[in-house]
């Protein structure tokens, strides 16, 4: 693998695979993620795209392969110390479908739960962040209120509040999206939108197209277990090489 000096990339994946039991879900996945860059990941249903990003943070352990995320590489094909694997998953925020807050904590006590039991910093120093992070998604007036009180795209900023609490190098989004109504997509978008152009590392699986080509400096196509087609939004989305990404885009694109 590439040298772990080498600061050019946020994240290094070689041959990264994954099985339940029988039904191999990824065949051999390889990419980079450039230092602040957004990548998108998009595909059909069962196509491997959550598992393929849940991998980068060891919720879902490869099988094998080399993942690589900022200074913290790990080899799947061998065991690897609970501890470091700890250190693996410091290095990423992640961004649920389902929000995944705490229902019997307040926003501002989700958002302070990480930095303060897991990173072990400071109330204080925690609480201070929590807000200036409220702020930067259009909640500080919600940091008393309960999940139950606030819609699905209120819940789903506050999630990427609490992800971005860690201070990770990455920030990754399982369909951040795909839980919410309508109306609801553009607020929660918007967010992701001014976090790419901050300049933070992003990594999100993706149905919404039109978000991608906007937003991301790269797009992996995936299908079968495997990147079937990766580069720039404008080719892999504006013209893409493969007929398979062709037909998919043509069935998401123009439903009718």
């Amino acid at each position: 693998m590439t040298d772990t000096a080498d600061v050019e990339y946020r994240v290094v994946a070689e041959n990264v695979q994954k099985a339940f039991g029988d039904n191999k879900v990824l065949k051999g996945v390889s990419f980079t993620v450039a230092r602040g860059t957004a990548t998108a990941i998009i595909g059909p249903s069962g196509s491997g795209k959550t598992t393929l990003l849940r991998t980068l943070n060891a919720l879902d352990r490869a099988d094998a392969g080399v993942i690589r995320v900022d200074d913290i590489e790990i080899d799947f094909s061998t065991p690897t110390p609970k501890p470091e694997v700890r250190r693996f998953q410091s290095r990423s925020g992640f961004v649920f479908q389902g929000h995944n807050l705490f229902p019997h904590k307040t926003v501002l006590q989700n958002i302070i739960e990480g930095p303060v039991i897991v990173q072990k910093r400071p109330k204080e120093e925690a609480i201070a962040d929590a807000v200036e992070l409220l702020d930067q998604v259009g909640l500080a007036a919600k940091k008393d209120q309960y999940p139950y009180q606030l819609s699905g795209g209120q819940q789903q900023r506050v999630g990427i509040a609490r992800a971005l609490a860690l201070k990770p190098k990455l920030v990754l989004f399982d369909e951040p999206t795909s839980a919410l109504d309508p109306e609801l997509v553009g607020e929660v978008l918007s967010v992701i939108k001014d976090l790419a152009d901050e300049g933070w590392t992003l990594v999100i699986v993706t149905h919404e197209i039109q978000f991608a080509k906007q937003v991301s400096s790269q797009v992996l196509f995936t299908d079968g277990g495997i990147i079937l087609e990766k580069g720039p939004p404008d080719e892999v989305i504006g013209n893409p090489k493969e007929a398979r990404t062709r037909q998919f885009l043509e069935r998401v694109l123009n439903p009718l």
